[in-house]
């Protein structure tokens, strides 16, 4: 799979949350995961080299790590 361009997608995506060093994104639009191909829920995007979280209920995760950030991203 090729990297997720977020600012090429931007238009299919809703921004939930931004704390600068992290973006939280709804995929509003079924944007198809760079790690596995299937649409996804949610987008994490953080330039941070460590980051927990707590995932919501039973959603399987996906995690793609770049030379400048890691991508976390949820589905349902």
């Amino acid at each position: 799979m090729t990297a997720l361009d977020v600012h090429e997608v931007r238009h299919r995506l809703k921004l939930k949350k931004d704390a600068g060093h992290t973006k939280l994104f709804e995929n509003r639009d079924g944007v198809a995961c760079p790690a596995c191909g299937e649409p996804f829920a949610d987008l994490l995007a953080t330039d941070r080299r460590e980051y927990s979280l707590d995932p919501p209920g039973s959603a399987r995760l996906c995690v793609v790590r770049e030379d400048d950030r890691l991508l976390l991203l949820t589905h349902r």
